[in-house]
């Protein structure tokens, strides 16, 4: 399966029925009067949060999705059928944007979230609505007013706890597979990532959800490489682990070139909580290490941790560090939502 982020799609409620213009006409009934229905309601347009998916591939093949059409009234006061809803069903995570790709209209981030984007058009009435004392045969009936229609951005944003950021090639995914049961594409060439994983991460009894993207290089604001956009998916991580290649030219360069990137981006992540990482330890000489540690150091402006994917050193330090992280950013969370909220006042 595809892995597919983002896609824009048109939406339609339902129009309203029209209201029906009928006399009641009986053997033996000489003032049947008015009896023409209601038109019935146009659908809704719904998008609804489900469990089970983790992409957006299915809005690759159809983009337009209508609701159904109000039936008309009826004779005998019999009001139109409602016309039935659409259904939009997308995985956790999901923005809804408007048009211009900016004004977010709803973000759907818990399994179960429903909600109802375009309501469908009322029905009209029929000639029984019409009847009064002065007028007891109405002859005119309303039509349906016209659905609501849009087009809109669908947006994932994979929710994870952690991300990983990095250059390409700098080990975010030997490290995602040493420390998770993921298992993504390994390979001594650049960009052998090409969409984001996600991994679950096990640890001292505990556990959070860790996400690797597509490394970043000079320019990527820029749409260099693979380009920034898939940095929207460690938005909602509350740490990250920033590994820095040590068989590299300079760690510092290296470090200093994400940090860039991420400024550019913006959307809070160059204020997220940082762990900084010299990976690939292993094969670099006493002095290399000793050098390349100093480098980054200075560039960071704090203790980079040493790790090893390939063979295991430092990985459970990193993983204990991210957990406090984590945790602790857990915790600020359900205090906020804990926080009564004030009362408006005019």
């Amino acid at each position: 399966m595809k892995f597919l982020d983002q896609a824009k799609v048109y939406v339609r409620s339902g129009d309203g029925g029209a209201g029906c213009v009928s006399f009641r006409r009986e053997k033996f009934i000489e003032f049947g009067g008015p009896d023409g229905g209601d038109g019935g309601r146009g659908g809704d347009v719904w998008v609804e949060c489900v469990d089970g998916l983790n992409t957006l591939i299915d809005y690759r093949y159809q983009q337009h999705f209508k609701a159904k059409k109000g039936d008309h009234g009826k004779g005998a006061n019999r009001t139109g059928a409602r016309g039935s809803d659409i259904i939009l069903k997308v995985p956790a995570g999901t923005e809804i944007l408007d048009e211009d790709e900016e004004t977010v209209l709803a973000d759907l981030t818990e399994v179960g979230q429903r909600i109802k984007l375009l309501e469908g058009g009322n029905g009209g009435f029929g000639n029984a609505q019409f009847k009064t004392s002065t007028n007891q045969a109405p002859r005119r009936a309303n039509p349906g007013l016209e659905g609501q229609e849009r087009w809109i951005w669908l947006r994932l944003k994979l929710i994870a706890d952690a991300g990983l950021v990095g250059l390409p090639n700098a080990g975010k995914s030997t490290f995602l597979a040493a420390t998770t049961a993921a298992k993504p594409k390994i390979a001594d060439y650049p960009f052998t990532t090409l969409h984001p994983g996600l991994g679950v991460v096990r640890a001292d009894g505990r556990e959070f959800v860790l996400a690797d993207i597509p490394g970043l290089i000079e320019g990527a604001h820029e749409g260099v490489g693979i380009g920034d956009r898939f940095l929207a998916h460690i938005e909602r991580c509350g740490a990250l682990l920033h590994l820095v290649d040590g068989t590299s030219e300079h760690a510092g360069k290296a470090y200093k070139t994400v940090r860039a990137e991420l400024e550019a981006y913006g959307a809070g992540l160059e204020d997220k909580p940082e762990i900084v990482a010299l990976s690939k330890i292993d094969a670099l000489s006493p002095e290399l290490l000793k050098q390349q540690k100093e480098r980054l150091q200075r560039a960071a402006k704090k203790k980079p941790m040493l790790i090893s994917a390939q063979s295991g050193q430092g990985v459970q330090e990193a993983l204990r560090a991210l957990l406090d992280v984590v945790a602790a950013t857990r915790a600020e969370e359900k205090k906020a939502a804990a926080k009564p909220k004030e009362a408006w006042r005019p």
